[in-house]
C-alpha cells in the first residue's frame, strides 16, 4: 500500500494483475486515501473474480416510484396514467415489502382483487407492472414460473340493437350534456376509440374531404388512419362546429365546459333551464362514461351498455353486413397480427349473418348433386350384394 501527497491532495497506488493502479482520493486527508485504496483495491478483486455485488434491498414503493421515474421518457401521457392507476392499487398491498420478498404474494394478490370485484383483465395489467418492477431489479426470473395471469373472456362486450340505439340517442338529445349525442353518432359510426374521440381536434376534421384523421392511438395501426364520414354524420359535425364560430385548427372537437341551470327570461314561475359556461377550447372534455350525463342517458334509456360497446356496435354491423375482414382491421386500427382474434372479441355476430353463412356453403347445387351421389351409391350397393 502507498499513498503520496500532490500538493494538498492525496493519492494513492498499487499493482494489480501486472498493472500500476494510480488514481487520486479527492482529498486532503490521509486516513480517506488509505480507506480510498484498500475500497479499490477490493473493487478490482471482485470483478477479476466476477462476484456481483449485491443491490441493497429495497421497499417495493420506492423500488416502483423510481422505474416509474425511469419510464416516463419513454411511455405516453395515457400509458403513464395506466401505470399510476396500477400502482394505487398495488402499494397498499406491497408497499411496505422487500421486493427481494416477494414470492407467492402475488397469487395472494390476485385472489383479493378478485374479491374485491376487479376485473381480470384490470388484475392482469397490474400484475404486468409488478412483473417491469421486478424485472427492472433482476428479481422476476425468480418467481416467474410461480404466476399465473387471469383467464379474460374475449367476448367481453356487446353490440346494442337498433331499437336500443334509438332510444339512446333520443336520451342523449334531451341530455344537459350539449356534446353527447355529437359524440355517441360519432363513436358509432366511426367506431373511433374513447381516447381518439375525446383528444379530437378541428385539425384532424377535413370538411371538404368528408373524414376524419385519427391521431395518436391504441396502436401504431390505427395512429393516422382516415376514417370517412356518412351523409349524417357530417352534417351534425357541421351543426356542431357552427356553434364554435371562433374555433381554431388546435382547438378541441370537444372541449372542456361545464353546464349549469339558469332562470328563463320573462318567466314570472322561475322554471330554469340548460346552460352552459366556461368553455375552454384549449382543454379536451373530462371523461363521458364516468360523468352523469353519460349514466343519465343510459338509464333513461333503459340500455345497459359501455361507451365502448358503441365500438364494439359499429364493428358487429360491419361484419355482419358482409365487410372483408380487412377492411374493418383498417377501420377499427388493428394490426394485422390481431385482426383475427380482434374480429372475435368485437365482432357479435347474430343468427341472420350465421344463416347467410351456411346458405353460401349450400350454393352450386350442393343438395341436388348430393342426392345423385347418394342414389348412385345406394344402386351400386344393391348390386354387389345381389352378387
Amino acid at each position: 500500500m502507498s499513498v503520496y501527497q500532490r500538493g494538498d491532495v492525496w493519492w494513492y497506488k498499487f499493482r494489480f494483475a501486472g498493472q500500476m493502479i494510480r488514481e487520486s482520493s479527492k482529498s486532503n486527508s490521509k486516513t480517506v486515501a488509505r480507506d480510498a485504496e484498500r475500497a479499490r483495491r477490493r473493487q478490482l478483486e471482485q470483478g477479476f473474480n466476477r462476484i456481483e455485488r449485491q443491490a441493497a434491498a429495497r421497499l417495493f414503493s420506492i423500488a416502483a416510484e423510481n422505474w416509474l421515474s425511469a419510464k416516463k421518457a419513454h411511455l405516453s401521457p395515457r400509458s403513464v396514467a395506466i401505470e399510476q392507476a396500477n400502482l394505487k392499487h398495488l402499494n397498499p398491498f406491497f408497499g411496505k415489502m422487500l421486493i427481494c420478498d416477494i414470492r407467492s404474494d402475488v397469487a395472494h394478490y390476485q385472489a383479493s382483487r378478485r374479491q374485491g370485484g376487479a376485473a381480470p383483465k384490470t388484475i392482469n395489467l397490474e400484475v404486468g407492472t409488478i412483473r417491469a418492477i421486478l424485472r427492472k431489479n433482476r428479481l422476476w426470473f425468480a418467481i416467474q414460473q410461480d404466476v399465473r395471469m387471469l383467464r379474460v373472456s374475449e367476448d367481453a362486450g356487446r353490440a346494442i340493437s337498433r331499437n336500443e340505439e334509438a332510444a339512446l340517442l333520443s336520451a342523449c338529445q334531451s341530455s344537459r350534456s350539449r356534446c353527447l349525442y355529437t359524440a355517441v353518432v360519432l363513436a358509432l359510426t366511426t367506431c373511433m376509440r374513447y381516447s381518439e374521440l375525446r383528444l379530437l381536434k378541428w385539425s384532424q376534421v377535413d370538411f371538404a374531404g368528408r373524414q376524419i384523421i385519427v391521431g395518436a392511438s391504441k396502436t401504431d395501426a390505427g395512429t393516422r388512419r382516415i376514417l370517412f364520414l356518412s351523409d349524417g354524420a357530417l352534417a351534425l359535425l357541421e351543426f356542431w362546429a357552427g356553434l364554435f364560430p371562433d374555433r381554431q385548427l388546435k382547438h378541441y372537437v370537444f372541449p372542456y365546459e361545464k353546464y349549469g341551470l339558469a332562470q328563463r327570461k320573462d318567466d314570472r314561475k322561475g322554471s330554469t333551464q340548460a346552460c352552459v359556461h366556461s368553455t375552454d377550447p384549449t382543454r379536451p372534455i373530462g371523461r363521458w362514461k364516468e360523468a352523469w350525463a353519460w349514466e343519465t342517458a343510459k338509464k333513461a334509456a333503459g340500455v345497459t351498455c359501455r361507451f365502448h360497446d358503441l365500438r364494439h356496435t359499429g364493428c358487429t354491423r360491419m361484419l355482419e353486413g358482409g365487410i372483408p375482414f380487412s377492411v374493418v382491421a383498417s377501420v377499427m386500427g388493428w394490426s394485422a397480427s390481431t385482426t383475427v382474434r380482434m374480429s372475435r372479441r368485437y365482432g357479435h355476430i347474430g343468427q341472420a349473418a350465421q344463416r347467410r353463412a351456411m346458405e353460401t356453403l349450400s350454393e352450386g347445387n350442393f343438395e341436388t348433386d348430393g342426392a345423385q351421389n347418394r342414389a348412385q351409391f345406394g344402386n351400386a350397393a344393391s348390386v354387389n350384394r345381389s352378387n
